[in-house]
């Protein structure tokens, strides 16, 4: 992948056997993309996005603008979410091993003395990384089903700009970890996003097509999704 530099702005450049030229800025940082037909001459591309400046700085101000979480410390009283739902954190030593335990309107971490706030955030993460796994493979087994499609693997892992990837040779999805703490509505989505790929390799009119037809409601849910407050970035220690 190339990148180029425009007005101070990073765009990368992916060139691939399409028709036309393709920009987009993703949530939740405004990284920008132009994917471009394999011939497009250099110069071209760089008219092109210079043409767009206007749209890009728009939408970066968009998700600048974006609700973010504020820093964690991984203290009691702390708000935490899971599963679109607002939590208290309760932080409670013992001698025992760590747990996390979920109760009505709280999450409670059962955790050694004087740990550090990186160790109860790593012990809140991979509670939150192992509830996310328990909920994926239901929703691939339906969506498998019902696209007649068959993925070879997936996984989770935190991503700093996408909620999700596809290899499509390998047939294999990655989620972004961050889901687990948005509706589960979002979750779906993005795995039928990612398992339309399997059909679809291109963001085009036949991508959007078989979103419809499997999700009706996609484009609502997208936007909820990339509405919602963002980690703030001492998430990832």
């Amino acid at each position: 992948m190339e990148q180029i530099v425009i007005s101070n702005i990073k765009i990368d450049v992916v060139k691939k056997d399409i028709k036309n030229l393709h920009l987009a800025v993703y949530p939740p940082t405004g990284r920008v993309r132009i994917a471009a037909p394999l011939k497009t001459k250099n110069e071209t591309i760089r008219l092109f996005a210079v043409s767009k400046l206007g749209w890009i700085k728009k939408h970066q101000r968009t998700f600048e603008g974006q609700v973010r979480e504020s820093a964690r410390e991984f203290a009691s009283g702390e708000s935490h979410y899971f599963n679109g739902k607002r939590y208290l954190l309760k932080i409670t030593e013992h001698n025992a091993s760590t747990r996390v335990e979920l109760h009505h309107k709280r999450i409670e971490l059962f955790i050694k003395r004087n740990s550090t706030s990186k160790q109860r955030a790593k012990a809140l993460k991979d509670w939150f990384r192992e509830q996310l796994k328990s909920q994926i493979p239901n929703l691939i087994e339906k969506w498998e089903s019902r696209m007649g499609v068959q993925l070879n693997d997936w996984g989770v892992k935190q991503m700093k700009t996408k909620w999700g990837t596809c290899n499509i040779e390998a047939k294999r999805i990655w989620l972004n970890l961050e889901l687990v703490k948005k509706p589960g509505r979002c979750l779906e989505y993005i795995i039928v996003h990612e398992m339309v790929h399997l059909l679809e390799r291109h963001h085009n009119d036949y991508f959007v097509a078989h979103m419809d037809r499997f999700l009706p409601q996609w484009k609502t849910t997208k936007k909820e999704l990339n509405s919602l407050p963002v980690s703030h970035s001492d998430w990832d220690y």
